[in-house]
């Protein structure tokens, strides 16, 4: 398995939205909205990096709302 943590930043006032979208996303654990840098971080566990990908490149980033993202995968 892969877990991979990714970093959302979202327009104003989208953070609410965005949350349950990326949630419904198949291989997504769970979203938070957070205080920092970033607006949300997701956490995804799936069985490829290529998984990872499609989830961070293809549907996160596609969701109108979403600035910008970052993706770190687990080492451990």
């Amino acid at each position: 398995m892969v877990t991979a943590f990714i970093m959302i930043k979202a327009n104003t006032g989208e953070a609410d939205r965005l949350r349950e979208e990326i949630e419904s996303i198949e291989g997504v654990e769970s979203a938070h909205i957070v205080a920092g840098d970033v607006d949300i971080i997701a956490k995804a566990r799936v069985e490829t990096p290529a998984e990872v990908k499609e989830i961070a490149a293809t549907n996160i980033q596609s969701i109108d709302g979403v600035e910008n993202t970052q993706t770190y995968i687990a080492m451990d």
